[in-house]
């Protein structure tokens, strides 16, 4: 199987590639690599998957949001499976710079779904992001669970693009299914985030940002188990038969949480930071920012029930994984 990988050059995007050319797919990427964060750690990623992939692999800089672009990018190409990772991403980020997250997020998005739809694509797997739950107060979030009320301009779009995709899925009988991926860490992660803010302010004895005065829970999920997820979800392509689907839809398009099924206190993650550190953390207490939330917890009965989904990683073992790679990667 040939696989199209936006945002291929990402967090979330390379780690996926890596497991598809490990299972023998071949991969083409995709990705505009953006100066939002770090571009040496996107080419770093790249020069990985070339020397892995071998000639199973080709990238192609683009920027998806221009269909011409795109098109143009694509001719020629042929693939039977979308994985549509790329988009704008963070959600402090959305309330500085709002027209990227409607250019990436919601151009882009309408985009691939046509190229989805005129290639005739068996599947199109799209990130959606735990962020849609806004300021939800019942816990676990289920996929049930209405999603009116976001509290950012990025979880807007988000759904934003599962309503597009609903549409599609309903006009062209295109299979979809849309992930809602909670607090993603681990190897090759991104610097905005902030397991590698936290793990690189107490290495350089700078202080950590506490938001909330640290009162935050997280379902942190370790990277491999989202990749699980994501490479179950494009094996599985939900299937037209007028039946409910996971998020409720009768179309072939479904909605599944990825994360970890524990929400974990911020500061139970401090302190295993600080111990993989080897040194205490110099703490800044700082009130809620705008547009965040104080909990996330994923109530991921559906995609365990349809596709088996069970992740593995709890945070005593991510955490330490993450600190090793990073001082790997830093010399530090």
């Amino acid at each position: 199987m040939r696989v199209l990988v936006t945002g291929g050059a990402g967090f979330i995007g390379y780690n996926v590639t890596q497991r598809l050319l490990a299972r023998g797919d071949s991969v083409l990427g995709i990705d505009i690599l953006n100066d939002y964060y770090d571009v040496t750690l996107k080419e770093a990623r790249l020069r990985k998957l070339r020397e892995d992939g071998g000639n199973r692999y080709a990238f192609d800089k683009i920027d998806f949001s221009k269909m011409d672009d795109l098109q143009r990018a694509l001719e020629g190409q042929t693939f039977d499976r979308i994985v549509h990772l790329g988009a704008q991403a963070g959600v402090r980020y959305s309330i500085e710079n709002p027209h990227a997250y409607v250019q990436a997020n919601l151009v882009g998005h309408v985009n691939m779904l046509e190229i989805a739809r005129h290639r005739g694509v068996d599947h199109m797997v799209y990130a959606s992001s735990s962020s849609v739950y806004g300021g939800n107060t019942k816990l676990p979030f289920a996929v049930e669970d209405r999603v009116d009320h976001p509290l950012s301009l990025y979880a807007a779009t988000k759904k934003a693009d599962e309503l597009m995709s609903e549409t599609y899925a309903h006009l062209y009988r295109l299979p979809l299914t849309g992930l809602r991926f909670f607090t993603v860490y681990g190897p090759w992660g991104r610097p905005d985030m902030m397991m590698w803010l936290f793990t690189d302010a107490i290495l350089s004895g700078r202080p950590i940002k506490l938001f909330n005065g640290g009162e935050m829970w997280r379902d942190f999920t370790y990277i491999d188990d989202i990749v699980t997820g994501v490479v179950a979800a494009l094996d599985n392509p939900p299937p037209d038969d007028g039946e409910p689907k996971a998020g409720g839809s009768l179309k072939p398009h479904r909605l599944y949480n990825i994360g970890n099924h524990r929400s974990e206190h911020l500061m139970k993650v401090v302190e295993i930071l600080e111990r993989e550190c080897g040194r205490e953390a110099q703490r800044e207490l700082l009130p809620m920012q705008a547009g965040d939330v104080e909990r996330t917890y994923a109530d991921i009965d559906a995609i365990a029930n349809d596709l088996g989904y069970a992740p593995t990683t709890t945070i005593e073992d991510g955490v330490p994984r993450f600190v090793r790679w990073y001082r790997d990667y830093h010399g530090v």
